[in-house]
């Protein structure tokens, strides 16, 4: 949702909740998500955007800060601003933004630690359908996963809503050392201390 969220398409629409926050804290501090279209003996990286102007490495998010939109020529010209090398494109249709390979800034604590910090909550591995307001960032998603209680795991959840607000939730993450480092997406788990909302039977 972050990355949507940062897409010059959705900025230049005015369809996204974080339109008005480059250059301001939209991650912890500390927290840095990096983009990455050079790293080796991945699919997705490449040395060329889909427009031929070419990849760099770049933070997205430095420090928790919002640092840049992804931009091709197209959201770029209407924003004013150069794009970012971040064209990509299907058989058909024409070049849109998008991002190719990121890394998350990792934290110090397994996610056992994480889950005795957590206390009692809701372990979350897979999420259903989407409801999401792209304006506000209103969020709300069923899910499936298991109940934490006294920081272990007692038994499995089917068909709960977790719901809350993205630029709460994003400004609250606390992340665990277990990002997998082969994934496109090299992100961890994710505590959400606060301001959150779970539901269900």
């Amino acid at each position: 949702h972050l990355l949507s969220a940062i897409n010059g398409a959705a900025v230049a629409r005015g369809s996204s909740f974080l339109r008005d926050r480059l250059g301001r804290r939209v991650l912890p501090e500390g927290m840095t998500l990096i983009e990455d279209p050079h790293r080796p003996r991945n699919p997705a990286s490449k040395l060329w955007d889909a427009e031929g102007l070419p990849s760099a490495r770049k933070a997205l998010v430095e420090d928790g800060v919002l640092a840049t939109w992804v931009l091709d020529l197209a959201s770029a010209r209407r924003l004013g601003l150069r794009s970012t090398g971040n064209a990509a494109r299907g058989t058909s249709g024409t070049p849109s933004p998008a991002v190719t390979t990121v890394e998350l800034t990792q934290g110090p604590a397994s996610r056992e630690a994480l889950m005795a910090r957590m206390g009692t909550g809701f372990l979350v591995t897979s999420l259903i359908g989407s409801t999401i307001n792209p304006n506000t960032g209103d969020y709300s998603r069923g899910a499936s996963g298991f109940w934490v209680e006294g920081g272990r795991i007692v038994r499995p959840v089917n068909e709960g809503t977790i719901a809350g607000n993205l630029i709460d939730m994003l400004a609250r993450l606390v992340p665990a050392n277990d990002a997998r480092p082969h994934l496109t997406r090299v992100v961890p788990s994710l505590l959400v201390e606060e301001g959150m909302t779970v539901a269900g039977a």
